[in-house]
């Protein structure tokens, strides 16, 4: 039992604490600060007591199941390596919320800062303890989503808005990849368990999926720890507030990518593939990042390239396939959180104080930060590799591991000279940090007066430098149970032998820390002068990952669409629609004549003739429809409103009464959203007659295409009414529709019960639809001649008395009152019929659906006859209340059922002996239906509203309909 709770009770914790923060802001900074804090020194000590049960190997895990027919469990997983992780994430996100405290602007809101901190803490945790590889993904993704928000969380900045818009679209790209990667490898185990997943490493390396595979999680762990050639992002998100900075991009986010690949290290690693993909973009992404960092004039920047060649390094070790190096690169994952966020803190401090970050702005900040100065020395000296320091011991494992590689001369040479070379550049740019910030003459040039910053904000900075100082001299002791304890959650059986101790002697890897010590500083003495001048990285300046990015997505979000607009013009629909028309087509004729399949021969002998002639009945209303769309298209509406009630009638013949009903309510919402719509058609496309020869030809093609489609779904209807029944999974539904879904009505249990998680996705897509079409027409505004019309009207014209937006003379308001008052009085009516459907939907035909279109209808009639002021007046609606209610009770069922030990959404069915009532059956899965029932009625008037507004619209200075249902003036916007 607490190897169950205590790690729910750490994940969830974050993602509890920033909804508190959400819900309590406006309360003070200090409150929202102070609720970080806390909330990450409780995941600390709760993750420190889990330390006994991992630390020889154990693993705490506990499985909820979600959606076990698909291998979908949520499980949460804590081993040594989640541990350790756990531990950086926890630990450096409780000294950065109390560094964030003094560091940020009261005039910042502080409560979305804090809220979107937590969040971010909640879900790279998730990454860390998921005990599935989908329920990873979805993490990863989340911390893509709110680290795009963080870093542009002064979005009043281009270059915060552009540094998050290129994060998101580089990592969660590269997290899309890792989804298919962790598909094909569920695909080759038979599982998405992430237990049986490292269990078969060698099935998954001996499989013929296995470089696909490994392509594509490379792909979500490159973009994540912004590896060569997807290096360029990070840079860019510096523009991001320094607690930001300090927390993402040395502890947490960029270290998700390395998480990965040392997590999976079992089932892909000890390939060629491995070495050389791995080994050489993390041996590119080090040198690379340590000669860029030297030359950079901002501090952060100098600390995002060295990030990246820190991060390198790690790849790097990674790579080779050795033991060894992975327990180095475990090593330097904590040695580099540490020292690296201790120094953006530090960059972060002088920035506060001193107003600049530039380089060529700075100097001597020693006489008046001397204790920043000090821990900043400790920090950059770490970073440096400087002896009695942590990052020289990770290091020098580092230069063991490149001397032991034996792969053939040129493989083991070039690793060795890069690893030197890379480590002097670090002496180099760690020089330049220090002492061109700290020490030499005092600035002239600062924008004011530096002085220490508040003591919180250097307690944190201390405590990381403290972190460094103890690990570099006691590692034993202070890093070596933890280390070990990761080490054996990846290497098993496999874990070598090592020794953490400060002296091994005048050994090789010591001898290249001397050379690598040495270089670097005679490099930093002869390139002093250049520094101060140099605007760009000599000899790779030129080459800028970023103006590729952006030329890339220029490409394709402005090139490529002007592009296909010459063919497929963009204010014309008709030409898009017939593509996707003929793409459909010519993937079904493909299907259907490369798949075998059995042909059913027709048997015309059992058709009714009645039935036979309603179906010619709606055929000619559909050809009626057709032709009469070039000349009225209320005709045309007409009939094919017609064709829909034979389509209606049909599924009455057929026994399919809920289908009956459903087409029928929706054919009245269709025929409505169809009829506010028409008055914005245009009569006629510009400069071409219904008799045109041009136009004859394109109705020609069109009858064709028409036909040949309609052909083709009526064959395969045809085909699947005329499968063989024994072959059917009705029977599996039929037969426990009652027994295990508590209803008989077999078509709303389905959709309930049975496919309950399709539905929850479906009516998820709906609301999303819903928002964005009331988006897209809060925006529209009428011509300019309609406006011009308008205020005329407006002169000789009286409002409605009853209370309608629409401006109309005195007579038609007279006369326009009838059957207003009609719809009113019909309007509970309608109410009480959606009412029945919904009660009745689990044994007869209903159910949510429907019942939500009733009171849809009956909702859009009122707004249409009476007018949006007299509904907001008489009838406040809501719909977006409507939509997040029903999406909250549809998830809130299945979490019930989570927490009563359940799959999700699993539906609890029993009898209920009631007063009055007597004994009635009570499903828990009408929960989830009365959500599918608000929902729909949210969407649904939503959108519905906001189009009938579009007809009713007034002219600039009137009224609007807004998300929330009610009246407000119409703006500029």
């Amino acid at each position: 039992m607490y190897g169950q709770v205590i790690p729910g009770a750490i994940l969830w914790l974050p993602f509890a604490a920033s909804f508190l923060v959400f819900a309590l802001r406006g309360r003070g900074r200090n409150l929202a600060a102070w609720l970080m804090t806390c909330t990450a020194l409780a995941c600390l000590a709760l993750t420190l007591s889990l330390f006994p049960a991992v630390a020889d190997g154990g693993v705490l895990r506990h499985a909820f199941e979600w959606a076990p027919s698909l291998g979908l469990d949520f499980i949460v997983r804590v081993d040594g390596l989640a541990w350790l992780f756990m531990l950086l994430v926890s630990g450096i996100g409780m000294l950065v919320g109390v560094y964030a405290r003094y560091y940020m602007s009261p005039d910042d809101p502080l409560s979305r800062f804090f809220t979107l901190l937590l969040a971010f803490m909640g879900a790279m945790l998730g990454i860390v303890m998921s005990g599935n590889v989908i329920q990873l993904v979805f993490f990863w993704e989340l911390t893509s989503l709110f680290s795009f928000l963080l870093i542009g969380y002064w979005n009043n900045g281009a270059s915060a808005r552009d540094g998050a818009r290129m994060a998101l679209i580089v990592t969660s790209g590269g997290g899309l990849c890792l989804l298919a990667g962790a598909l094909l490898l569920g695909h080759i185990v038979g599982s998405y368990d992430l237990d049986a997943i490292l269990a078969a490493g060698d099935l998954v390396r001996g499989h013929a999926l296995y470089t696909p595979a490994l392509l594509l999680v490379l792909m979500g762990a490159l973009t994540k720890s912004a590896q060569f050639p997807f290096h360029f992002w990070l840079p860019q998100a510096m523009s991001a507030p320094t607690p930001v900075s300090s927390y993402l991009h040395s502890a947490t986010m960029v270290k998700a990518g390395v998480f990965l690949l040392v997590r999976l290290w079992p089932v892909f690693g000890g390939t060629d593939q491995w070495f050389w993909i791995v080994g050489g973009a993390g041996m590119v992404t080090l040198v690379l990042g340590a000669y860029a960092a030297m030359f950079q004039q901002d501090l952060k920047a100098v600390l995002a390239y060295s990030t990246i060649s820190h991060l390198g390094l790690i790849t790097m070790l990674v790579g080779m396939g050795s033991a060894l190096g992975v327990v180095a690169a475990i090593f330097h994952i904590v040695n580099h959180a540490t020292f690296k966020a201790s120094l953006f803190m530090a960059a972060g401090a002088v920035d506060h104080e001193a107003g600049t970050r530039d380089l060529r702005e700075l100097g001597g900040l020693r006489r008046f930060m001397p204790i920043t100065a000090m821990l900043a020395v400790v920090s950059g000296a770490a970073m440096a590799g400087v002896p009695l320091l942590n990052g020289f011991l990770s290091k020098e494992m580092f230069f063991a591991e490149t001397l032991a590689a034996q792969r053939g001369m040129l493989a083991d040479v070039v690793p060795v000279l890069m690893a030197i070379a890379a480590s002097a550049f670090g002496v180099t740019y760690s020089l330049r940090f220090v002492r061109g910030v700290f020490f030499g003459p005092v600035s002239t040039r600062l924008p004011r007066q530096p002085h220490e910053p508040p003591r919180w904000m250097r307690v944190p900075i201390g405590l990381l430098a403290l972190a460094c100082l103890l690990v570099g001299i006691l590692p034993a002791q202070v890093i070596g149970p933890s280390l070990q304890a990761a080490a054996r959650a990846v290497l098993g059986a496999q874990t070598p032998a090592y020794s953490l101790v400060i002296w091994h002697g005048w050994t090789a890897p010591l001898q290249m820390s001397i050379v690598a010590f040495i270089s670097g500083c005679l490099l930093y003495v002869a390139l002093l002068g250049y520094f101060r001048r140099c605007e760009r990285t000599p000899l790779i300046g030129w080459i800028s990952g970023k103006r590729l990015f952006e030329r890339a997505l220029a490409v394709f979000a402005a090139d490529l669409p002007a592009w296909l607009a010459r063919f497929f013009p963009h204010n014309r629909l008709q030409p898009q629609l017939l593509l996707i028309v003929l793409v459909a087509l010519a993937a079904a004729t493909l299907a259907a004549t490369t798949a075998p399949f059995d042909t059913v021969p027709a048997d015309w002998s059992g058709i009714d003739p009645a039935f036979a002639l309603l179906w010619v009945l709606g055929a000619a209303c559909a050809i009626g429809a057709a032709t009469q769309a070039k000349f009225h298209r209320l005709a045309a509406l007409i009939l094919a409103g017609g064709a829909g009630l034979v389509s209606c009638v049909s599924f009455v013949w057929l026994s399919a009464p809920d289908l009956a009903a459903t087409q029928l309510l929706v054919e009245v919402v269709t025929t409505i959203l169809i009829l506010l719509g028409l008055r914005w058609l245009p009569k006629r496309i510009q400069g071409m007659s219904p008799d045109a020869p041009l136009t004859r030809a394109r109705r020609w093609r069109d009858l064709l295409v028409a036909s040949a489609v309609g052909a083709g779904v009526a064959s395969l209807a045809y085909a699947v009414m005329m499968h063989p029944v024994a072959d059917s999974i009705s029977h599996f539904f039929l037969e426990r529709a009652y027994t295990e879904g508590g209803g008989r009505n077999v078509v709303n249990v389905i959709l309930v019960d049975f496919r309950g998680f399709d539905t929850l996705g479906e009516i998820t897509v709906l609301a999303i639809v819903a928002l964005t079409v009331f988006v897209l027409l809060r925006r529209f505004r009428p011509a300019a001649e309609s406006i011009d019309a308008l205020r005329l009207q407006r002169r000789n014209s009286v409002h409605d008395p009853a209370g309608s937006d629409s401006l109309i003379d005195q007579s038609t308001a007279d006369y326009l009152m009838i059957p207003g008052l009609i719809v009113q009085l019909m309007f509970p009516v309608i109410l009480l019929f959606g009412m029945h459907l919904f009660l009745r939907g689990h044994d007869l035909p209903g159910g949510g659906f429907a019942a939500g279109i009733t009171v849809s209808v009956a909702l859009i009639l009122l707004y249409m006859a009476r007018g949006a002021r007299w509904v907001e007046t008489h009838l406040r609606v809501l719909p977006v209340r409507w939509i997040g209610t029903g999406l909250l009770l549809a998830a809130g069922t299945g979490l019930g059922s989570l927490l009563a030990g359940h799959p999700f959404l699993t539906s609890h069915f029993q009898y209920a002996d009631l007063p009055l009532l007597g004994r009635i059956p009570l499903a828990s899965a009408v929960l989830f239906d009365l959500g599918v029932f608000c929902l729909v009625v949210g969407a649904t008037t939503l959108m519905l509203v906001a189009l009938a507004h579009q007809s009713l619209r007034r002219p600039r200075g009137g009224t609007i309909v807004t998300a929330e249902g009610t009246i407000e003036p119409e703006g500029g916007n």
